[in-house]
C-alpha cells in the first residue's frame, strides 16, 4: 500500500486534528495506515463563531504536534498532495473550495454537511465526473462500530424498521437540520440504505413555545419506515433500534469504544488507495435531499416527497 501525502483544506473543525492524529501517529491505538497529513490550508468563516474562534488554534496544533506545513491556498494543497480531506466546518464554502481543487483530479473527502441544498450537492458530483476524481462525503456516525457490527452479524437485508435518536444543535449559518441533525439521518441511512420517498416532521418548534424533541418520520419505497428523534436535552446520546422479524437490536453509541472517526477514516483511505468511493453517489445525494425535505416539512406542517 502506497504511503500517500494527504492535504487538509479547512482547519476550522476538530475533525482536521482528529484525522491527522489517526493518520500521523502510529502509536495511537486506532491508527489508520496508508497516508500522512503533510499540508493544510487554513480556510475559516468570519461570520461563523465555531469556525472563526478555532481555525488558528487547530492549525497551530497541526503544525506544532504533527509537523504539518501551512499553505496559502487550496490549489497549493491539491498540487502538492495525493489526496485531500476537505474538513471546513462551514458547508456554505464547500462548493467554492471544491471547485478550486477539483481540476487537479485528486480523490477528495468532504466532511458533513456536503452542501446545504440538494441542487448544490449535485454540482459536486458533476464536477467530480468532469475531472474524473473519486468523491465521498459522510458523517462519521454512519460507520459507528456498534452499528456496523450489528449489520455484519445479523445482516442489513432483514431490517424492517429503524428508529434512531440524537442531539439537535442548530447553527443558524448551516440551515436547520444540516449542522447536527444530519448525523442522525446518516445513522438511519447506514441501517436502512437508500430508497426513502417521503418525510414528515410531526413535532417542531412552535412560535411561542419550544418543543424539547422533534420527530422525523420517513417512508421507504418498499414500505419500510424509519424515524429520527432529535432532542435539545443536553447530553442526548446517539441511539438506534434496529427491528427485524422477531428481534430488535437496541444500541446506544458508545463514545468510549472505537472512535467512529477512525471507522470513517478507514473507509476514506479505501477510496484514496483504490480510487473507488465505498459510498454510493445517489445515497449521498438522497441524504442531502432527505434533510432538505425534512426542513420543508417542518415549515409547511405536512409530508414532503423526496
Amino acid at each position: 500500500m502506497k504511503e500517500l501525502n494527504i492535504g487538509i483544506v479547512g482547519t476550522d473543525s476538530s475533525h482536521s486534528v482528529a484525522f491527522t492524529r489517526l493518520l500521523n501517529d502510529p502509536s495511537d491505538a486506532n491508527h489508520v495506515p496508508g497516508g500522512k497529513v503533510v499540508a493544510a490550508f487554513l480556510g475559516g468563516s468570519a461570520d461563523f463563531a465555531l469556525s472563526a474562534d478555532r481555525v488558528q488554534g487547530f492549525m497551530t496544533t497541526l503544525e506544532t504536534e504533527f509537523g504539518v506545513h501551512r499553505m496559502d491556498s487550496p490549489e497549493e494543497i491539491a498540487a502538492s498532495c495525493d489526496a485531500i480531506l476537505l474538513t471546513s466546518a462551514d458547508g456554505r464554502v464547500h462548493l467554492e473550495q471544491f471547485k478550486r481543487i477539483a481540476p487537479y483530479g485528486k480523490p477528495v473527502f468532504i466532511d458533513k454537511p456536503l452542501a446545504l441544498s440538494s441542487k448544490e450537492a449535485k454540482e459536486f458530483f458533476c464536477l467530480a465526473r468532469e475531472h474524473q476524481l473519486p468523491l465521498m462525503s459522510s458523517s462519521a456516525l454512519r460507520y459507528a462500530q456498534q452499528i456496523t457490527d450489528d449489520l455484519a452479524l445479523r445482516g442489513s437485508a432483514s431490517v424492517i424498521r429503524a428508529d434512531v435518536g440524537g442531539p439537535l444543535d442548530v447553527e443558524p449559518t448551516q440551515s436547520y437540520y444540516y449542522w447536527y441533525g444530519i448525523h442522525s439521518v446518516e445513522l438511519l441511512y447506514g441501517i436502512m440504505g437508500s430508497g426513502c420517498v417521503e418525510v414528515n416532521v410531526t413535532s417542531a418548534e412552535k412560535e411561542k413555545e419550544k418543543e424539547e424533541e422533534e420527530l422525523i418520520s420517513a417512508v421507504w419505497r418498499d414500505g419500510r419506515v424509519g424515524t429520527v428523534k432529535l432532542s435539545r436535552q443536553p447530553g442526548t446520546p446517539f441511539t438506534a433500534e434496529i427491528h427485524r422479524q422477531g428481534r430488535t437490536s437496541a444500541i446506544e453509541i458508545d463514545f468510549a469504544a472505537k472512535p467512529f472517526y477512525a471507522s470513517l477514516l478507514e473507509q476514506i483511505m479505501v477510496m484514496f488507495q483504490t480510487g473507488a468511493a465505498p459510498l454510493d453517489e445517489q445515497e449521498t445525494l438522497e441524504v442531502i435531499r432527505f434533510v432538505e425535505a425534512a426542513e420543508e416539512s417542518r415549515l409547511a406542517g405536512k409530508s414532503v416527497c423526496l
